[in-house]
């Protein structure tokens, strides 16, 4: 068997096993929350599909053998009584698989074959394999022997409801070996010259490369960087269908989108080391904005989704992520970054005010990217202080763009926008201790006890300080052991697993870190970052966490946790070697 190569291990029930670029992953994960016995082929072409059940065999009997599950970044392994079996990525739509003392079955996922759903099996006798054809992701997937007979071929060409697939088993010499391709219509016969030993150190080559690239910092300070390098990596796709570029999916679990603000942190994780892919997350919502403007709410494989949108982080994210770059982009990027962003903030300030109105609104939390926050119990249509402050910092950012890109009537039509719209936000949302959040309609104002309303702080050295102060206090009093609550914990609406009402989340840690930072309130700011560091070294990178027990809730692999671990581990690690 093949020595286990070095770098992160991890739970496959947490995080799927995959490879940059690919389309799918192996994972018992097969839809939201649903766990299977056995480990699936999971492809996230037009949405997510476990198609390939993967089932180590007792030899002789073909029962199902009791297995462990490793993983490593370059090796997935099975392990049993008799033996084992070595799972490793040859290339992006390709996997190969090799066993000793157990025989492997790969499997239909579903029984049920109809005209329209379910999957199809045939042996196909031009290209020497057996190929399942999946009507869920219009893909198919081909098995082909290298080594070993096949023990069992199950359902080929049948209809209706039936059992298919291929079970192999060794020779004389114990070794049995398959590849196993997702592929479209046809392609020629499988060949390699590469053994399965060069396999995995190819996998194990092009991680460590990756991980060097973006973590070259990484220290025993930073025990999950590798980690979390491992979830950005994996969770890569190539560009395919609807997704223009090389993405970063926020998961290869059931979140298998970008949404558009999300991707930011993943492109500020990314621009030190991977500046390419980096602007790559950045621009890629911006590929699908519509004509008035307007960025998706996600985008994804075969659908990019309208109804909603996501708020304007992209000023903020932009002004950073020029700092992080080890170059400017050039004339042309920045005259387009430029394009877009002035048309995304037109849109805020067009679509998204009433008539009179000084400050875009919201029409449903979702829109926020803090879906269920309490801020919007009392009505969906708001006017709230976070808006306003992202806009006021993309609305700077326009005018240093402006300058750079040689429109210097604009830079001052930038500034004076603002500087209006943060006069407002203070004249209209400030209270003298808190923001408040507005009806866009009746003109109705109330607080809540959901750190949304405290998001302003991300305006930094904008902010008179004794706002900032206010604050600073206020923040305080979300923090637990573990981080930020995104409800106050003593708030009658606080739900340990209530996604924005109570648990801990990245985005908002990372927002209100930087803020604070810049508003210099350094110490509180560190403070945040540890305990968010901390919380992710015990606990992993999931979507969100319980904010009294730090336990992972939802998806467990969500990238832009992992990106903004990076990001907070890797800023800890500059200021220390000053």
């Amino acid at each position: 068997m093949t020595a286990v190569p070095s770098g992160p291990a991890f739970s496959v029930h947490d995080i799927p096993f995959s490879t940059y670029g690919s389309w799918f992953d192996i994972s018992p994960v097969v839809a939201e929350k649903t766990y299977a016995e056995d480990l699936h082929l999971v492809s996230h072409q037009n949405g997510m599909h476990g198609v390939l059940r993967l089932v180590p065999l007792a030899p002789g009997t073909g029962e199902r053998a009791e297995t462990r599950v490793e993983a490593t970044p370059a090796l997935l392994r099975w392990t049993g009584q008799s033996g084992g079996v070595d799972l490793a990525y040859e290339s992006p739509d390709t996997v190969r698989l090799r066993g000793s003392g157990l025989d492997f079955g790969v499997f239909a996922a579903a029984r049920a074959l109809t005209p329209f759903s379910g999957t199809y099996f045939f042996h196909d006798p031009a290209a020497g394999g057996h190929v399942f054809t999946s009507y869920e992701t219009g893909r198919r997937y081909r098995v082909t022997v290298l080594s070993g007979t096949l023990a069992e071929v199950a359902g080929a060409q049948a209809l209706g409801s039936a059992d298919r697939g291929v079970a192999v088993s060794a020779d004389a010499d114990g070794v049995w070996e398959i590849a196993i391709e997702e592929l479209d219509t046809s392609r020629p016969p499988y060949t390699s010259s590469a053994t399965f030993d060069a396999v995995v150190e190819s996998a194990g080559r092009a991680f460590a490369e990756f991980v060097d690239a973006v973590a070259p910092w990484r220290s025993s300070a930073t025990p999950a960087a590798e980690l979390a390098a491992y979830v950005v990596w994996s969770a890569t796709v190539r560009p395919a269908g609807l997704v223009t570029r090389p993405a970063v999916l926020m998961s290869k679990h059931w979140m298998d989108k970008v949404w558009s603000w999300d991707h930011c942190f993943n492109a500020l994780a990314l621009a030190p080391g991977r500046p390419e892919l980096a602007l790559d997350q950045f621009a890629l919502p911006f590929d699908h904005q519509d004509e008035t403007g307007a960025l998706p709410d996600s985008v994804t494989h075969s659908e990019v989704l309208y109804n909603f949108v996501k708020p304007p982080i992209h000023g903020w994210a932009f002004g950073h992520l020029r700092r992080l770059l080890p170059a400017l982009p050039d004339q042309d990027q920045l005259a387009q970054i430029y394009s877009r962003l002035e048309r995304w903030t037109a849109f805020w300030l067009t679509a998204r005010r009433a008539p009179g109105a000084d400050l875009p609104h919201y029409q449903h939390g979702n829109d926020s990217g803090w879906d269920n926050a309490t801020t919007f119990d009392p009505e969906r249509v708001v006017v709230t202080a976070d808006l306003s402050a992202f806009l006021v910092l993309q609305l700077h950012e326009l005018a240093g763009l402006a300058e750079e890109v040689g429109k210097p009537d604009e830079t001052r039509r930038w500034t004076a926008a603002a500087e209006r719209t943060q006069a407002a936000l203070l004249d209209q949302l400030w209270t003298g201790d808190r923001f408040v959040a507005r009806s866009a309609s009746t003109g109705d104002t109330w607080s809540s006890a959901s750190l949304l309303d405290l998001i302003p702080v991300v305006l930094g050295e904008h902010l008179p300080a004794e706002i900032s102060s206010v604050l600073a206090d206020r923040i305080k009093a979300h923090l637990t052991p573990y981080g930020l609550a995104t409800e106050l914990t003593t708030s009658p609406h606080y739900l340990d697993d209530g996604y924005w009402r109570g648990p801990i989340w990245a985005p908002a840690t990372v927002l209100v870190e930087d803020g604070l930072r810049r508003a210099g309130h350094h110490r509180l700011a560190d403070d945040i970052s540890a305990r968010f560091r901390a919380l992710c070294e015990t606990h992993g990178f999931a979507e969100n966490f319980d904010a009294l027990t730090g336990t992972g809730l939802r998806d467990r692999a969500y990238t832009w946790t992992a990106s903004s671990y990076l990001l907070l581990a890797e800023a800890h690690a500059h200021r220390g070697s000053r």
